[in-house]
Parts: structure tokens; C-alpha cells; sequence
């Protein structure tokens, strides 16, 4: 979970840069203006940047919190399967936003069921043999430790 919180951190200046550049292009004025037509560039934003990334293994986050994302045989993830793992992942917070939208929940107790939904899917990776979350057995994905072992030289 540190982990995806600084990947949180991470993608603040990814958000920034993207709306900066759609508010540019598209000419957009008001944040409030063309509201969904940002929502679907940020996402196809956050796609690229998280099929990208985990093809070639790790993001920056994951990186600094030694954590590798292979396929199920150990391999690297095709730009596929790293894409399937992206909206397999959205999984986290598609269903807690949709009943929000649906039965048109303030913004506290929206929040309160993201949150709630999270810590239930994050608890039900325990059931798992390897600890998994859900969304990387769907995708035959899994996630190791590389922590460098003490006494071990670093790589050239």
C-alpha cells in the first residue's frame, strides 16, 4: 500500500502536466468545462503511462519499494497483458464510484465507501495462496520482492 501511495505522489505531476496540456489544446478555460473530455484523456494518459511502465517491469514507485510485476512464468509483460492488468486494476475504485454515482452519495460518504470498498479488496488478497490481489490472478500477473540482499554487490 506505501507503494501505491507513492505512486499517488508520482502521478500528481503526470495529472498536472496532461491537464495542462489538454486545458492548452483544447482551449479550455474553466476546469469544470469539458469535464468528462479531460476524465477520458487523463485515463488514456494513465493507461499508456501504466502499460509502458509495467511492460518494462516496474514503475518509479516500485522501483524505490523493490517490487517487480512479472507474468506467470517469470517473464516480462507484454504491452497486452500490462494493458489487460491496467482496467483489470480499476477494479480498486470502479464499483465504490458507480454505487456513489447511483445513488448520488455526497462527497464524505463517497469517500467513506471508496475507502471501505479498498480495504476490503485489499483484505481479500489475504484468501489468496501467494497473497495476491484479484486483479493479477485475472490478468496472470504477480508481484515479487527484489530487495537486494545484504552483502550482495550492486549491479555494474
Amino acid at each position: 500500500m506505501a507503494c501505491w501511495l507513492y505512486e499517488g505522489m508520482l502521478l500528481f505531476g503526470v495529472v498536472f502536466i496532461a491537464g495542462y496540456l489538454f486545458g492548452t489544446l483544447s482551449q479550455t478555460r474553466n476546469a469544470l468545462h469539458n469535464r468528462h473530455g479531460l476524465q477520458a484523456f487523463l485515463f488514456l494518459v494513465f493507461a499508456i503511462y501504466f502499460t509502458w511502465f509495467w511492460s518494462k517491469g516496474q514503475t518509479l514507485a516500485m522501483k524505490t519499494w523493490h517490487i517487480r510485476l512479472l507474468d506467470a512464468h517469470g517473464n516480462n509483460l507484454s504491452q497486452a497483458r500490462a494493458l489487460l492488468r491496467f482496467v483489470l486494476s480499476w477494479i480498486w475504485l470502479l464499483p465504490p464510484l458507480a454505487l456513489s454515482a447511483v445513488f448520488n452519495l455526497p462527497g464524505a460518504q463517497a469517500a467513506w465507501l471508496v475507502a471501505g470498498w479498498v480495504l476490503l479488496w485489499a483484505m481479500l488478497s489475504r484468501f489468496q495462496a501467494q497473497g495476491q490481489y484479484w486483479h493479477d490472478i485475472w490478468a496472470g500477473t504477480r508481484l515479487i520482492d527484489v530487495t537486494p540482499h545484504k552483502g550482495a554487490s550492486a549491479p555494474p
